[in-house]
């Protein structure tokens, strides 16, 4: 007697056009596994996201709000260029952390992890954020960076910085800490905390040491002061209204190893309004003033990313240093901004000294993105006295 598969084989053997199962009925023809598997593979292709539609969707999901994540991280990078370092390329990572999910009293935690290479052998790495706790009861601030880069140098003070010809070119070697740990002592927004800065610059290959002043080229600072901080922003980092001022005190005397004696007061006052929906008018007023003395790698200076933007940073120092910046935020669609900014600063030698002579104008223009929510991507191109320059950067300057 056939079995049931015999019988099958005999009447697929005798009918080579059509396959009859048991009972008499037509079946479809059977598919081989190869033809099977690759006609998965090809669906799969077509299914699978391209890397270009990867990319769309990690910068498009960026900015989501995500109050379930306790770690939102996210990465953005690209070429650059700056009158201080040229052509380079500049990576930001940017993250917000919450400790406790159940927490919407607190803000989010923020750390940024950045990093600059440019063809001029100038590198930097750094890592800066900033955390509350309990409640905005504490709040802690860290910046920690390291560079090296050619540099240049005209000396202290005005005049010297005002002569092109008493530029000199070395090399810089610069790495510092600088922490700060705020307690909430009246609401609200009212904190007071010690600060810790350690500075350590090494000069290398100078040309023109007698710009110097005699001053020892390689230079280690320990300082520790008090600062104080009062801040009503709606936002740490992209604030819309409110006011921030703070005041840092710090000492850095000789029996805690410091070659160099000195102190330092720096104030800071900043304030924002809405002028329209999607405009912000912000300000700021920032100064430095030492005492003592100050070595030549924490002369109160101009320029860079934060203030005088587009004057090539520390070209004009001084012991005491001052600028006012206005600045309009203007949303423009989707997660695009731009702003546009004017100013004055000055460095001066005394402390007494402040806007007397020897103004320097500064404006300039910029292009914002939202990269993480309310955390914004810059490039500035600002304008000032003979100079010029283009900074890639997160955060707001102020």
């Amino acid at each position: 007697m056939a079995t049931a598969f015999g019988s099958q084989n005999v009447l697929a053997g005798s009918n080579a056009s059509a396959n009859i199962d048991i009972y008499g009925e037509p079946v479809a023809p059977a598919v081989p596994d190869t033809l099977l598997t690759e006609t998965r593979r090809r669906q799969d292709r077509f299914s699978r996201p391209t890397l270009v539609q990867k990319i769309y969707k990690y910068f498009a999901e960026s900015n989501d709000v995500k109050p379930a994540k306790k770690f939102d991280f996210s990465i953005i990078g690209g070429p650059y260029y700056s009158s201080d370092t040229k052509l380079g390329i500049g990576i930001v990572a940017a993250g917000l952390y919450r400790r406790n999910l159940n927490d919407t009293v607190n803000p989010a935690g923020q750390v940024n992890i950045y990093g600059d290479l440019s063809i001029t052998k100038y590198y930097k790495i750094g890592v800066r954020g900033s955390q509350f706790f309990s409640g905005k009861k504490y709040r802690m601030a860290y910046d920690l960076s390291f560079e090296s880069m050619p540099d240049k140098f005209w000396g202290i003070g005005y005049k010297m910085a005002s002569k092109n010809s008493n530029m000199s070119e070395y090399k810089r070697w610069h790495g510092e800490l600088d922490a700060s740990f705020l307690i909430n002592i009246w609401k609200p927004g009212l904190y007071l905390g010690p600060r810790v800065l350690l500075d350590y610059l090494d000069g290398r290959d100078i040309k023109k040491p007698q710009l110097w002043n005699n001053q020892q080229h390689r230079t280690f600072t320990n300082a520790i002061g008090l600062a104080v901080e009062f801040d009503s922003r709606d936002n740490v980092f992209n604030a819309y209204k409110g006011v921030y001022v703070r005041l840092d005190q710090l000492f850095a005397p000789k029996f805690i190893g410091n070659k160099y004696a000195f102190s330092s007061t720096e104030l800071t006052v900043s304030y924002y309004r809405r002028l329209w929906k999607t405009g912000v008018l912000a300000g700021c007023f920032h100064t430095r003033l030492t005492y003592g003395n100050t070595p030549w790698g924490l002369m109160s200076k101009l320029g860079g990313s934060y203030t005088m933007r587009g004057y090539w940073e520390g070209r004009y120092n001084d012991k005491c240093a001052a600028d006012l910046t206005l600045e309009l935020r203007q949303h423009l669609f989707g997660r695009f901004g731009a702003v546009v900014w004017g100013g004055v600063g000055e460095v001066f030698a005394k402390p007494h000294g402040f806007f007397n002579s020897h103004l320097l104008w500064n404006a300039g223009v910029g292009v914002r993105w939202e990269f993480k929510h309310r955390v914004n991507v810059r490039v500035d191109y600002g304008f000032g006295q003979n100079e010029n320059g283009l900074i890639f950067s997160i955060n707001e300057a102020f």
